[in-house]
Parts: structure tokens; C-alpha cells; sequence
């Protein structure tokens, strides 16, 4: 059996993965934004997420096959499953959204989407200057966007909550409502787990 060589495809899985999550982060502004394009919206993202799935599985079937790794090989499957795991949530959202017959959301929740967005395109960004650690840097000072980020989303989260119980009388529409909250702000808490990850690769690496 020949051993292989240091397999760079991994970084080419990580770039086409973010890419997916971040255009499905848009699809999902986009489905907030109006709730009358759930069912398209919903299969515009629930697309990204299955193609994102595949790749989860190429990269996991290639670091079996791959003698050296580019990475530690816990890095890299932590890297893959934590940015897998925010398009699974995104797929959450649109499904809820649908479950709970959800007919409009609140400027609260369309500021979470948007953060969310933001978010995915930051981890986009610091997973395409991995490959080099030249860029350690520039993919530090990224990851804490992220985590700034992530610190908007839960104030965001919490002052929404707080004013959704104090206004809101219907009980169903505070349980839907605290729901898709809940999933948006899961969504920022996943691309900070994915850059505390990329921080520590760059600090073990640099």
C-alpha cells in the first residue's frame, strides 16, 4: 500500500462547504424578509444543506484515506461537523418557520438574519486563508469579528425575548416566535464554535 502525500482537497472542502453555508445564510435573510417565499426559499436552502452534507462526507471518507493530513485530523473533523452543524440549524429555521405556520417575524428576528449572514461570511473568509499561515494574522483578528459578532446576536436575542413576553398576549405566537429566535441565535453560537476551532489551529500551526 503507497502512503499518500499531504492531501490539500481538504481546503477545498472547508472553501466549498463555507461558500454553501453563506449562501444559504442569504436565503434565509431572504425568507425573513418575506414569508411568502418560504417553500422556495426553504428548498434553496435545504439544496445547500444536502450538498454541504456531501462534502461533510467526502472530507471525513478522504482524512481516513490520507496518510499526512495538512491538519490534525480532530481539527479537521471538528472543522467540517462545526460548519455542517450551522447549515443543519438554517435548515432548522425554515422548517420551523413552515411547522409553526408562522405568518410574519419580527424586525428582531430579521436583525438576527442579518447577523447571520455577516457571520458566515466571516467564517467564509477565515476558512479561505487557512491554507496559508501566513495569514494567521488576518484569520485571528476574523475570528474575533465572529466572536464580536456572536456577543451582538445574544443582546440582540435577549432584548427581543424580553420585549416579546412584555407585548406579546397570544401564547402561541410567544412560543413560535421564541422558538425561531432560539434557532437564529444557534446559528451565530455554531460560527463561533467554528472559529474557536480555526483560532486553535492557527495558534498550534503559526
Amino acid at each position: 500500500m503507497s502512503l499518500l502525500p499531504r492531501e490539500g482537497k481538504f481546503f477545498d472542502f472547508f472553501n466549498q462547504h463555507a461558500e454553501l453555508a453563506a449562501q444559504a445564510a442569504l436565503e434565509l435573510q431572504a425568507l425573513l424578509a418575506d414569508l411568502t417565499q418560504l417553500e422556495s426559499r426553504s428548498r434553496a436552502i435545504q439544496k445547500n444543506e444536502k450538498q454541504a452534507d456531501q462534502i461533510t462526507h467526502q472530507t471525513v471518507q478522504l482524512l481516513h484515506r490520507t496518510f499526512v493530513t495538512p491538519l490534525d485530523r480532530d481539527e479537521i473533523h471538528q472543522l467540517i461537523t462545526g460548519m455542517d452543524d450551522i447549515l443543519d440549524l438554517m435548515e432548522d429555521v425554515a422548517t420551523c418557520l413552515f411547522l409553526y405556520d408562522v405568518k410574519a417575524v419580527t424586525p428582531d428576528a430579521q436583525k438576527l438574519g442579518e447577523i447571520c449572514v455577516t457571520c458566515t461570511v466571516k467564517v467564509k473568509d477565515a476558512v479561505a486563508k487557512l491554507e496559508s499561515m501566513d495569514n494567521a494574522d488576518a484569520i485571528l483578528r476574523i475570528c474575533g469579528e465572529i466572536d464580536r459578532l456572536e456577543s451582538e446576536a445574544d443582546f440582540v436575542f435577549r432584548s427581543a425575548l424580553a420585549k416579546l413576553f412584555r407585548e406579546e398576549s397570544d401564547v402561541r405566537q410567544i412560543i413560535k416566535l421564541k422558538e425561531v429566535y432560539q434557532l437564529l441565535e444557534s446559528i451565530t453560537d455554531k460560527c463561533e464554535d467554528v472559529a474557536n476551532v480555526i483560532e486553535g489551529i492557527v495558534l498550534e500551526n503559526a
